[in-house]
Parts: C-alpha cells; structure tokens; sequence
C-alpha cells in the first residue's frame, strides 16, 4: 500500500531575470520558489486544480512584479518549506534582512548567537528553497565576493543591482529630513 500523496500545485512566473518556479501545498503554501534551470522539472507532482491554488499562485506573481518594479521590499505570502529546526532559525533570520543590504555568513552566525556556524550558515542558505522571499541572495562572502546561489550567481548579482537601484531610488526621492 502507498502512503497518501499530498497534491501540490506548480506554477511559473517570468521574471526579467529568467523564469521562476513556484510549488504550492494543497493549502496554498509555498513550498518552493526556483529559478527554473535548464531542463528542471519537479517530480511526482500531482497537479491540484482548485481555484485556491490558482488564486495563491496569482498572490505570488503579484508579489514577485511589485517585487522586480522596486515597489515591494517585503513579502506577505504563506510559507511551508521543509527543514530542520537550525534550518528554519536560519531562513527566519534570512527574512530580517532590509531590502538592499547586504551581509556575511560569519555575521548571520554571531547574530544567531553561533559564531563558529558561518558555514552552517553557508549550507542553510544553499539548501534554502524559497529564493528571493528568504533573501539568501543577501548574503556574501567576508571578503565581499559573490558565492554559490542556487539559481546561479548571474542572478544572485542580478537581484542585488536590482535592489540596490531601487533603493538607492527611494533614498534619492526621500524628503531631506535635516532641514
């Protein structure tokens, strides 16, 4: 006998910086956000039809255009991605970082009150399966170097400009509050 499937929903968004993946749970959750490599595909997906899932996926791709315009810094979608306890301490900590910023692994760690885990820290990220809305693209090396980003360090450099254009924007639209 086969353990019950939880059906999942897949769904895509075109970004300027290449296609993205989406998973969902049955509940609308967002298991998964890819950049979509050359022949990807993920497997034993059962395709649910509800509307609800359609209606999380356009959530999401709302989200992700407010996202890539430079409006949105921040994300309000559910999340359900699967992982240790050290895992999820280390997405959580991830989602605190400010839009356009960057930061080290080595700093993560002190400030998870684990100064010795900075490759710990390295590992959560590159095992982080909600790219963009768990910004690990944020993160660099001690030496300020570009390091491994799942969907490729073209677009890990990719968000960066783009967050740092649009925030550098906001700064220059900002009223001078010195004055």
């Amino acid at each position: 006998m086969h353990p019950a499937r939880t059906p999942l929903y897949r769904g895509q968004y075109d970004s300027q910086l290449g296609r993205i993946d989406l998973l969902l749970d049955s509940n609308g959750a967002l298991l998964r956000l890819d950049f979509a490599l050359p022949g990807a595909l993920y497997t034993r997906v059962e395709y649910a039809s509800a509307i609800f899932q359609q209606d999380a996926v356009s959530h999401i791709s709302q989200q992700l255009n407010e996202y890539f315009s430079g409006s949105r810094t921040d994300f309000d979608i559910e999340l359900a991605p699967t992982g240790s306890s050290f895992l999820h301490e280390a997405w959580a900590l991830l989602r605190t970082l400010p839009y356009g910023t960057t930061t080290t692994y080595g700093a993560l760690a002190k400030t998870m009150g684990k100064p010795g885990f900075a490759r710990a820290i390295g590992m959560a990220n590159a095992v982080n399966p909600i790219s963009i809305i768990v910004p690990c693209h944020r993160v660099i090396a001690a030496n300020g170097a570009l390091t491994g980003y799942s969907g490729g360090l073209d677009k890990k450099r990719g968000l960066l400009v783009l967050e740092a254009e649009y925030s550098r924007n906001e700064l220059a639209c900002a009223p001078d509050r010195h004055t």
